[in-house]
């Protein structure tokens, strides 16, 4: 009789996904949403869009970073070091050697009103990506995806065929998307190269996010 060992399982080809909260955001919420209201002009827009302008939806420029209010340099702290920490966490650099590097950053914030969405994209010309959320908008409840933060299986055609042998794996296997509906001082970090999208927003209220791509030299 022959006995075989138990096959060896490994998470192969696997894509870093960082999630964290900032404690007691309230604060530096509401005077982010105020400072964004009031910054929600032309002057401010994003001049070369990479998707078809919304009514519905307002991309300020990317130079958010650059803005001297302290909630903004407060936000910019937390959200740095995030991204800095997941690359720790991920990847096979000292905290010594990514000291050593610069980083550079495009940032900018959303603002989103009913039916606002963010069509499927990626960033290509960054390692890292992160999204913040200011505020995460009131869902109508005949919508449960509203607003959602979607991010795509990058791997191209592994869901081409389907049989009950590949269609019930584990989570960390599978070929579906991951759904993130984002709540108030959540961050969410992870590689620039994989493809994501907003839900259409369906509500009454506002939905407001800062998202940042990130690289080194």
């Amino acid at each position: 009789m022959v006995v075989a060992e138990a096959p060896k399982l490994s998470a192969m080809f696997a894509v870093p996904l960082a999630e964290t909260r900032l404690a007691n955001c309230e604060r530096l919420n509401r005077e982010l949403e105020t400072l964004f209201l009031a910054h929600e002009d032309e002057q401010h827009r994003n001049p070369t869009p990479s998707h078809v302008p919304q009514q519905e939806l307002y991309e300020s420029r990317f130079n958010l970073f650059t803005w001297p209010e302290a909630c903004v340099q407060e936000l910019r702290r937390f959200m740095l070091d995030g991204v800095a920490s997941t690359v720790l966490a991920a990847s096979t650099l000292e905290p010594r050697q990514l000291t050593q590097l610069k980083l550079h950053n495009h940032t900018w914030f959303h603002i989103t009103r009913h039916a606002g969405s963010f069509i499927t994209h990626n960033h290509p010309m960054a390692s890292w990506s992160a999204v913040y959320c200011v505020r995460a908008g009131q869902a109508a409840p005949a919508h449960p995806d509203s607003g959602v933060l979607r991010l795509f299986d990058p791997r191209h055609g592994a869901n081409g065929f389907s049989d009950p042998a590949n269609a019930n794996l584990k989570p960390v296997f599978g070929f579906r998307p991951i759904e993130l509906r984002l709540v108030e001082g959540q961050l969410i970090v992870f590689p620039s190269y994989l493809y994501h999208e907003v839900t259409p927003f369906f509500g009454d209220d506002l939905r407001i996010t800062v998202a940042t791509n990130c690289w080194f030299f």
